[in-house]
Order: C-alpha cells, then structure tokens, then sequence
C-alpha cells in the first residue's frame, strides 16, 4: 500500500518509494510494479501523472484525479510555478550554500524517438542548494585517511532530467548511492557500513498553487527507514524541520 500524503477531489499525492518507478520504462522492461498503476489499483480510480520523480528518489509525488486538473498543473509545471525541495546526502563539504547555474544536455524520456542526427542541444539548468550539516568519518573510504559527507537542501528553478544528481557531480558532491553520477567506493562504503544501498536523494517538500481553488498548498514527506536512521546515525537527527522529520523504524526507503 502506497502512504497517501494529501487527496482532495481532484489531487492525490504519494510517497514515493526509493526503488518503484512512477511509470512502466524501457530502463526495466521486466519490472511489474508501477507508482500509477499501484496507486490506480489502490484507489480503484483512474490517475494522472503531472511530474516526474527518478526511480531510486524517494517522497512527494502528485497525481491528478482527471484530466482537466492534470491540464492546469502540467502548464503550472511548464511555468515553473511548484516550488520543489529535496534532501541528499553528498560526498564532500560544499560551500554553506550556493547556487549551481549549469546547462544540461537534453536527455529524451525512454519512449521518446530521437532520429539519430537529432542534435540534444544542452538546456539551462539552474539549481539552489544549502548545506544543513556535515561530518567526518575516521575511514579511508577514496584517497584520504578520513572520508566527508555532508547533507543538503536542493531547490531546482528548472526541471530538467537528473538535474540534480548531474548538478551535484558537476560541483565535484555527487550524492550516495547515484549509481549513474556518483562514485562507486562511496556507494559500497554507505551500503557496507550503514546498510544503506539507496540513492540518498529525497523530495521532501512540494510547494503549489491549487489549480482549482488558487490557494497555496503544501504537501510534505517526511523523511522514514533507511534515510531517516542514517541522519541519526550521522548525528544529523536534529537538524531538519519537524515536517520532515520522519520515523527511523519504518518506511519503504
């Protein structure tokens, strides 16, 4: 069962497992368990996907209950009108904040036909970042005899693809467990020492305008399982607002 965050008349909006993909993908063509179709069955109602979330990022996912509010939140979308906020744990200590302005080259959806002379011309990207805390562990997990970690609150202007694991390796912060962008003795650190193998990236904040009512709305996930104990692992427990602020002993993380 699929944690049901927020539902109204016309909005649904989940907490999205690390590891389930929001819909059916080539990356997996053997995978049998989708956000849409989970939830569709759980409901017993049909769902409309507005945004998209990576398969190993956990939290905030927003459906639409019909296809006229899933018009008005797509071209809220399109203006940048949501207001999303992540949290990832990243290699290194980056600067107490900043801003990671850094065109991306398009990357088409799976099912996306791309001609083999198009040209995937690099986009504008832009992302806001702030360190909330950091650490220092007496491991030579790379070529230092202690290794950094720090973890950090993201807000993306843009939305483009992997925008912020690619943003964070450009900065020389990949986040744990991103396979794609990461570092892989990092990955097999966290997974051999905390027991953690998921990809450390979480949305734990999303910031609309009703498409119906035009008043604020903001949905929150707290952080849950695996991501939730690390913080407290890492003596990071107390540093989150309580919105997310979340159970260490249970979640799907």
């Amino acid at each position: 069962m699929l944690t049901i965050l927020y539902r109204d008349d016309h909005l649904i909006a989940i907490d999205k497992p690390s590891g389930l993909l929001v819909h059916r993908s080539e990356i997996d063509r053997h995978e049998t368990r989708f956000a849409v179709q989970m939830l569709r069955d759980q409901i017993g109602q049909h769902v409309y996907p507005v945004h998209r979330l990576d398969r190993g990022t956990s939290g905030v996912l927003l459906f639409a209950l019909d296809s006229d509010t899933a018009r008005l939140l797509n071209q809220d979308f399109a203006s940048k009108q949501p207001a999303k906020t992540y949290l990832a744990v990243v290699r290194g200590h980056p600067a107490d904040s900043g801003d990671i302005d850094h065109a991306i080259t398009r990357q088409p959806d799976e099912r996306e036909y791309v001609h083999a002379d198009a040209q995937l011309n690099a986009q504008p990207a832009l992302t806001h970042y702030r360190t909330l805390a950091r650490c220092e562990l007496p491991f030579a997990v790379d070529r230092y005899p202690q290794s950094r970690y720090a973890l950090v609150e993201l807000h993306p202007e843009t939305g483009r693809r992997h925008q912020l694991r690619r943003h964070l390796k450009h900065i020389s912060h990949p986040i744990i467990g991103d396979g794609t962008h990461g570092k892989g003795v990092h990955n097999r650190f966290f997974q051999t020492q905390f027991n953690v193998g998921r990809m450390l990236l979480a949305a734990v904040e999303l910031s609309i305008t009703h498409p119906h009512s035009r008043q604020p709305l903001i949905i929150t996930a707290p952080l849950s399982g695996d991501f939730a104990r690390l913080l407290q692992q890492l003596g990071w427990g107390g540093v989150l607002p309580d919105a997310w602020q979340g159970d260490a002993g249970t979640g799907g993380d």
